[in-house]
């Protein structure tokens, strides 16, 4: 017999599940908790929620934060496979932080133990890999963090992950991507075009699905107000860059986004040919999770700070990134705010199932912790002028005073954190009669 009190842990993530995901159709929460429920990693990767319920007043952060001044713009769902390969307008493969819906500003400790968390999770589904290796692949992330803190900060700023600035595995791995991808084989595997005709997307292409006459021509006008919102002028821009080819439904994609509005629209590009041709990623903008678990107090501050989660989401996404995409903007639609950003050519996750060596994970956790490091000091220095400095100094005084306590917390509260993940995992399961 279940019993809903303040102990029963299982109750507790159960409602929380439904009550966040109960705007879905039942088809669609379905398909979602089965994504969720392949293993503790992806069940960890549809919840953000619950992590943010969790810890987002948890005392620990007063211990080597919390003040002011360790403030930054976070990602907000800082999971190991919220890295990956992007690229875009100048044909550079990078690799770094490429989802910001729920980037939010809060102090850095949150994005540090969601992205250690996420490591536990995935060293633990690791085959062939020994329970002694984890420490040393967790310390690997803290270690970079905080020396590329302590390093020229002017250098970090600048810095981007990318096949000239890295080695080993992950520059083959951009190297392979830079050789394999690209806009033609995007654009190949989206779109059609007949001769005679303009490029349009597939009729029949399982992850699209056609609008209604009404729908199409309410997003058509969107996108053209929606370029006033660009911070910078996209290269080559005109109105016959962005002159609409076709618009289409997503359908199917993500995870802890599953069901969510989200449409492709084809666009022109620089020139008049098709070779250039842009697919912009327009999808549904809602609070991040860190909202749901503010006061009153701190939800007016939110309310202030942004005009709307499109403008939040652009803000966070040319915060954080050294390269941001030049199409990152927003539009509307009725009552619904999107996010407007270009579809990489280059878009890829790092495969870290292929990793089965302790010293390969060493690797990329070394990329992990900078990239992170170096997001956070971008972040800073866009709230204020001042502000990447006094967040690195602010950082590096409580963690190294005490580092040992630092690491010893951090890699504690990763693993136990981690175990509980997997207690509600199996409780989900349970619940899906699994």
């Amino acid at each position: 017999m279940r019993r809903a009190t303040a102990h029963n842990r299982e109750d507790q993530v159960i409602e929380a599940l439904e009550g966040f995901n109960q705007s879905l159709d039942e088809s669609l929460r379905r398909e979602k908790f089965e994504r969720m429920a392949v293993s503790a990693f992806t069940f960890f990767r549809g919840s953000n929620h619950l992590y943010w319920q969790d810890l987002y007043r948890d005392w620990h952060f007063s211990l080597f934060g919390g003040v002011t001044d360790t403030q930054t713009w976070l990602q907000g769902d800082a999971h190991l496979h919220n890295f990956g390969a992007y690229g875009s307008h100048d044909e550079q493969v990078r690799f770094g932080l490429d989802d910001f819906d729920d980037g939010i500003v809060g102090d850095y400790q949150y994005d540090l133990w969601r992205l250690l968390t996420s490591v536990v999770l995935a060293v633990r589904e690791s085959e062939g890999l020994k329970p002694s290796a984890l420490d040393e692949i967790l310390l690997t992330v803290i270690d970079h963090y905080l020396e590329a803190l302590q390093a020229d900060r002017e250098t970090l700023a600048d810095w981007v992950a990318m096949a000239d600035t890295t080695d080993g595995r992950l520059q083959s791995f951009l190297i392979k991507l830079a050789e394999k991808k690209g806009r033609a084989r995007m654009l190949k595997k989206w779109t059609t075009e007949a001769e005679g005709d303009a490029r349009r997307f597939q009729p029949d292409h399982a992850k699209l699905e056609p609008l209604s006459s009404a729908e199409y021509g309410l997003l058509e006008q969107a996108l053209v107000d929606y370029q006033a919102t660009l911070a910078d002028k996209v290269p080559g821009h005109s109105r016959q860059h962005f002159k609409v080819k076709d618009i289409a439904r997503r359908i199917g994609a993500g995870t802890g986004s599953l069901g969510t509005d989200r449409y492709y629209a084809l666009v022109e590009g620089q020139e008049e040919g098709d070779h250039d041709d842009v697919i912009l990623d327009i999808k549904a903008q809602q609070p991040p999770a860190a909202w749901h678990v503010m006061s009153v107090r701190e939800r007016k501050e939110y309310d202030r700070m942004f005009q709307h989660e499109g403008e939040r989401h652009a803000l966070a996404f040319q915060a954080m990134a050294r390269h941001p995409d030049p199409y990152v903007g927003w539009l509307e639609v009725g009552a619904q705010v999107f996010s407007v950003r270009e579809r990489s050519p280059f878009k890829a996750d790092y495969p870290t199932d292929k990793l089965h060596k302790p010293k390969h994970w060493r690797h990329i956790a070394a990329v992990w912790g900078r990239i992170l490091a170096a997001s956070h000091l971008r972040g800073a220095r866009a709230l204020s002028e001042e502000g990447g400095e006094r967040f690195a100094q602010a950082v590096l005084e409580r963690a190294l005073h005490k580092r040992e306590a630092y690491t010893d917390l951090l890699v504690s509260m990763a693993r136990a954190y981690a175990d509980c993940v997997e207690q509600d995992y199996a409780a989900f399961c349970r619940y899906l009669g699994r």
